[in-house]
């Protein structure tokens, strides 16, 4: 799977042609993830990967918690091995995310801000 940096996954976002998947539990993935991200919490069969993205002409990119988190990268070698042609790993994850003062949606945002566990706020 090839690698995205955070500026390209960006630019995929503002054109809308990425399918962003969190290969993360269902907890961490509720609490806050990327906008716009579905959540792949364990294996995947061609039925989920239809269900999470269902257009085969978007690129697919999966990230996790940061650089050391291997999900992403077995989680995009399912989607690969369903067929789909432009996965991608987003390999900084939510850390490098959260680094760059990005905004997450979820149930919390990053502590960094000040309003971790307050519903409905988002990082700007």
């Amino acid at each position: 799977m090839d690698p995205i940096t955070r500026q390209e996954l960006l630019a995929l976002l503002q054109a809308g042609t990425v399918q962003l998947i969190e290969a993360l539990p269902p907890d961490s993935y509720a609490a806050e993830h990327l906008p716009g991200a579905r959540n792949a919490p364990g294996p995947i069969d061609a039925e989920l990967a239809a269900r999470l993205a269902p257009d085969r002409q978007n690129v697919v990119v999966v990230y996790c918690s940061g650089p050391y988190c291997n999900r992403s990268k077995s989680t995009a070698e399912a989607f690969a091995r369903l067929g789909y042609h432009d996965v991608r790993v987003y390999t900084g994850g939510k850390q490098d995310w959260a680094e760059a003062g990005l905004a997450f949606e979820g149930r919390r945002t990053h502590p960094a801000d000040g309003t971790a566990g307050k519903e409905g706020h988002h990082a700007a």
